[in-house]
């Protein structure tokens, strides 16, 4: 009979959840204790457990396995009754949002990085996520990490690893381990949402798309529902195979990253449409034949068309978009007569709006597009929406956006990344931007109209998140914003946002680093980047 042991330990510095969890090299998670200790913390922090349902998988990626054997040990140590968990470890972080819904478990253990890479040398994460299914909120990661200083001994059950590649159930100790096909409630989910009659015959009339899954988690839900349920012909998910290491690529849907099929969308007979997931299956890129969507442009045509989807035919109850995003959701919103909400970058912000019923859609520019369906981005449904609006319009990606441009405007938008930089000097960088008074000053052609540091303060449950990121606004309403990412492991990443309004129909076909010249010269003047940090040109602009 299995026992439960308790093993003493100490803390280790710096397990403090970011926006999306705890993400650290492989090998600091190997360590021995390190993984249980914030386990262990997790399951302090979030209430009585005993006899309550867990869900848990992750994106495959390298130490996945290894970490669900030993979190299905320490939940059976801490008296869960029952732990859910996607065939071979495989679970995308919008289909565990979906099943623990569904389920009504008490939360679920997310192990992902998400878009960083993966493999022996990479990136890891985990995370977890509350009984609503979404990121746990600040309170809660603040209490994780508060007993992670803290911690003193940790419980597991001494007990051999259990098959988590066969569907069924089985014991492990006092524990009910319930392995489940990962794709199954996810693609029940999506044919409720969308009219999947309608996107069947878009690909029977000849209709083309291309959907790069960079060897990550979203593969067998993109052949599972594209190719075998809407009829799209094999071949058309390209990188479908899951790999610990995802292949040698970077499973970051973009420009750079996404590069094979941002030239399979090049030239005439190219596909019609194009798109691509990461590493977890959260975020994603939309692309026409020759034509790229940026993310916030995405959530402003999806919900300028949302009543086209049977999912959304009643209309929205408003949108809300992070900080950073481009304003172009908010014009949207302004016509529908409907709530448009600013919030701090990270899907936790979206969380109560949500659950309120105050919003239906939500995006970040991140590449992070969804709606109130589940409590995380999800980069499948955003692929799916866009086929549902095509298939109803019968219009080229290009011509939607287009004519969605003529009728509100474009926030002509870009972000510029600086990748790897020497924490320390980001740090100054963004210390010497708030030391900044501009109301007033002119910069080129622009006058400022007045710069902060964003701070909000949630709608619904009184929260006060400050230190978002600085914004400096121009009187027109051009705006350059600076953030340091908080998912990267190594360094810091310096996220520069650039926008302006351009109503005029003849200029919104200029590329966006043309039109956007001298805001990009003024933002990268006004924080000194290149004697701060060393750096001429960003790492990667979408």
């Amino acid at each position: 009979m299995a026992i439960v042991k308790t093993v003493a330990t100490t803390p280790f510095s710096g397990q403090k959840p970011g926006t999306s969890g705890l993400r650290k090299k492989v090998a600091v998670f190997a360590q021995p204790h390190y993984l249980e200790n914030f386990v262990q913390a997790v399951f302090d922090s979030i209430g009585e457990v005993t006899g309550k349902t867990l869900v848990v998988g992750g994106d495959g990626r390298h130490h996945n396995r290894a970490a669900i054997q030993t979190i299905l040990k320490m939940a059976a140590a801490a008296g869960f009754a029952r732990v859910m968990v996607g065939k071979g470890g495989i679970l995308s972080t919008p289909a565990a949002s979906c099943v623990i819904r569904k389920y009504r478990t008490f939360g679920g253990i997310i192990l992902s990085a998400s878009h960083n890479p993966g493999g022996p040398t990479e990136d890891f994460g985990i995370k977890y996520n509350i009984p609503a299914g979404g990121p746990a909120p600040e309170a809660v990661t603040e209490a994780i990490f508060t007993r992670s200083q803290g911690i003193g001994e940790y419980r597991i059950l001494d007990a051999g690893d259990i098959d988590i590649d066969t569907v069924g159930s089985r014991p492990l100790g006092p524990l009910l381990v319930e392995v489940f096909d990962p794709v199954a409630d996810y693609a029940e989910l999506m044919e409720r949402l969308f009219d999947f009659a309608a996107i069947r015959a878009l690909f029977a009339s000849g209709f083309r798309m291309k959907f790069d899954a960079m060897h990550a988690v979203t593969g067998p839900y993109a052949r599972e529902i594209l190719e075998c349920r809407l009829g799209a012909p094999a071949g058309t998910v390209m990188n479908g195979v899951p790999l610990e290491d995802f292949g040698g690529g970077h499973p970051d849907p973009n420009l750079v990253h996404a590069h094979d099929l941002v030239e399979a969308m090049k030239g005439a007979g190219a596909p019609d449409f194009g798109a691509a997931s990461d590493g977890d299956g959260d975020r994603n890129m939309i692309l026409g034949r020759d034509f790229y969507v940026t993310p916030s442009d995405s959530l402003a045509v999806l919900a300028a068309n949302a009543t086209l989807c049977p999912g959304y035919a009643k209309g929205l109850a408003g949108i809300a978009r992070s900080m950073p995003t481009s304003a172009a959701a908010d014009r949207v919103a302004a016509k529908l007569n409907i709530p448009a909400f600013e919030t701090p970058t990270g899907w936790k912000f979206f969380g109560t709006l949500l659950d309120a019923g105050k919003v239906t859609l939500c995006g970040e520019e991140s590449f992070g597009t969804g709606s109130d369906h589940v409590r995380e981005k999800d980069g499948l449904w955003a692929v799916l929406m866009w086929l549902n609006v095509l298939a109803r319009r019968r219009e080229s990606v290009a011509a939607i956006v287009s004519a969605h441009w003529r009728e509100f405007g474009r926030n002509v938008y870009s972000r510029h990344d600086y990748e790897g930089v020497d924490a320390k000097a980001a740090d100054g960088l963004m210390e010497h931007l708030r030391g900044l008074s501009l109301k007033g000053v002119r910069l080129g052609a622009y006058t400022v109209a007045f710069n902060d540091d964003f701070a909000y303060t949630d709608p619904v449950d009184g929260s006060v998140s400050t230190r978002q990121g600085i914004r400096v606004v121009f009187e027109d309403g051009s705006r350059v914003v600076f953030r340091l990412s908080g998912t990267g492991t190594e360094g810091a990443t310096l996220r520069v946002y650039i926008e302006r309004y351009e109503p005029d129909p003849t200029r919104h076909g200029l590329d966006p680093q043309v039109a956007l010249a001298d805001l990009i010269a003024i933002a990268r003047d006004l924080a000194e980047i290149e004697a701060r940090t060393g750096r001429k040109q960003p790492t990667v602009i979408t």
